[in-house]
């Protein structure tokens, strides 16, 4: 195996067992930053892999190296002690210590997840390990890199440590690494659909927060592929996080709409327990109709953090903050979770209807094209669209073998998804991806 030929080269002196694990990427077919408000969503895994070699030390040293060509600090080497503060676990301290450190961008989704596991399973003893990495998933195109190499990374600890995990827990610690030590604010669907994703299958996932519904088979002859469009996504950016902050700041304001006072929104912020809350605290539980008529009309289209914050107080999103000097857009981040649960509602209710090809088979292709098309809009609508994708979305527009296209996961560059029939819609996505290369005289992904 190589992996085990690079890690004994890179490791020479750690002669203890070594652990193997690997995670792929996924493709967000529908459902999106609708995630972090509840919604359903619909997600692939692709045939890229990130594998994790590791082995432990009887000290407490860490050492990461990755084989990546991406990152500029490709090892990373810290003792793990250094990472607490006072001896003990601070997802805040040992964030800003990463950040600190050339190379801790990347390396702290492998030490965070120590971290997590030494917090949220309580377990004692020498933390130091060797890891290597291996990843095929790229950075930065919207495909969860970061996901899986966080569910790489525990698979192979939970070898290593022998911890039993159950249901869902794996991927709702691995989210914690991103959230509170890596500090991008993404919601959990990247995580779930890396470790229960099924080849040739879309995974349901409400995200309520985490109930995984059985896979959907993909009809034969419908094919999901995505286009890098060669602009690096960020889940950590800007604009993502605005996003995320203005719908819960709708939401917000939907509840006291309801009655909730500022302080019990923020007693559910520091609690996480929504339940108690309008529509449990999520935005997709609201109805259209309902929305339309009793909620819509009250989100300001835009806001300054500083208005929010003294007029309603809080959110309940204990991963973002409001901040005071943004002019926040509302009304429509608050509405794209809405919509587009309705959307995937649907979609995944056409697509477990189909049958084998016929007019009606015809007539279905269509209408899930229209409502990806309809996702990639409301993305657009909430800002986190761009040139690139726009492009490669309407070239599908002419292609009577392409249905639609829609920009995937955090949006503001990453992957286009497309939705093709037969051999031929294949071939004229790879074409579509061929004319944008030369177009843009750039390389990039073509992922199945």
């Amino acid at each position: 195996m190589i992996m085990r030929e690079e890690f004994s080269k890179i490791f020479s002196s750690n002669k203890s067992p070594i652990y193997f694990a690997n995670a792929p990427g996924r493709m967000d077919v529908m459902g999106g930053i609708a995630d972090y408000s509840g919604s359903l969503v619909l997600q692939m895994p692709i045939q890229e892999h990130t594998t994790v070699a590791l082995a432990l030390r009887d000290d407490d040293l860490l050492r990461i190296k990755t084989l990546s060509e991406e990152v500029g600090n490709d090892f990373f080497e810290i003792d793990y002690r250094e990472l607490l503060n006072n001896g003990k676990v601070d997802y805040s301290f040992a964030r800003q210590k990463l950040r600190s450190l050339p190379g801790g961008d990347w390396a702290a989704y492998v030490a965070g997840c120590l971290l997590v596991l030494e917090k949220e399973k309580a377990f004692s003893g020498k933390k130091g390990m060797d890891c290597l990495i291996d990843s095929r998933v790229p950075a930065g195109k919207g495909v969860s890199s970061s996901a899986a190499l966080e569910i790489a990374t525990l698979k192979a600890l939970q070898q290593a440590f022998d911890i039993n995990f159950s249901g869902t827990e794996l991927p709702v610690l691995a989210q914690k690494v991103e959230n509170l030590v890596v500090g991008a604010p993404c919601g959990l669907m990247d995580q779930l659909s890396s470790y229960f994703g099924e080849p040739g299958h879309l995974l349901p996932i409400l995200c309520q927060p985490d109930l995984v519904n059985a896979p959907i088979r993909i009809p034969s002859g419908v094919h999901f592929i995505g286009i890098d469009s060669g602009i690096r996504h960020a889940v950590g950016g800007a604009s993502y996080g605005d996003v995320r902050t203005a719908a819960f700041m709708g939401y917000s304001i939907i509840a006291q709409r309801e009655g909730i006072t500022a302080e019990k929104l923020e007693a559910a912020r520091k609690s996480g327990n929504w339940t108690d809350l309008p529509y449990e605290g999520f935005l997709t539980n609201i109805k259209v109709p309902d929305f339309e008529k009793k909620y819509l009309v009250h989100l300001p289209e835009k806001i300054s953090g500083q208005a929010f914050l003294d007029q309603y107080g809080t959110t309940i999103d204990s991963v973002t903050e409001v901040n005071p000097a943004v002019i926040y857009a509302v009304r429509k981040p608050a509405s794209h979770p809405v919509y587009e649960n309705d959307r995937v509602t649907r979609f995944a209710a056409i697509l477990k209807s189909m049958g084998h090809e016929t007019d009606e088979f015809e007539n279905e292709l269509g209408q899930l094209g229209e409502l990806m098309n309809g996702s990639h809009k409301s993305y657009g609508d909430c800002g986190l669209g761009s040139d690139a994708t726009d492009r490669l979305a309407m070239a599908v527009s002419s292609n009577p073998f392409i249905y639609g296209a829609r920009i995937t996961g955090g949006g503001s560059g990453g992957t286009v998804c497309m939705i093709c029939k037969g051999e031929e819609g294949l071939a004229a996505a790879r074409e579509i991806h061929e004319a944008y290369q030369t177009e843009k005289g750039v390389r990039t992904v073509f992922f199945r």
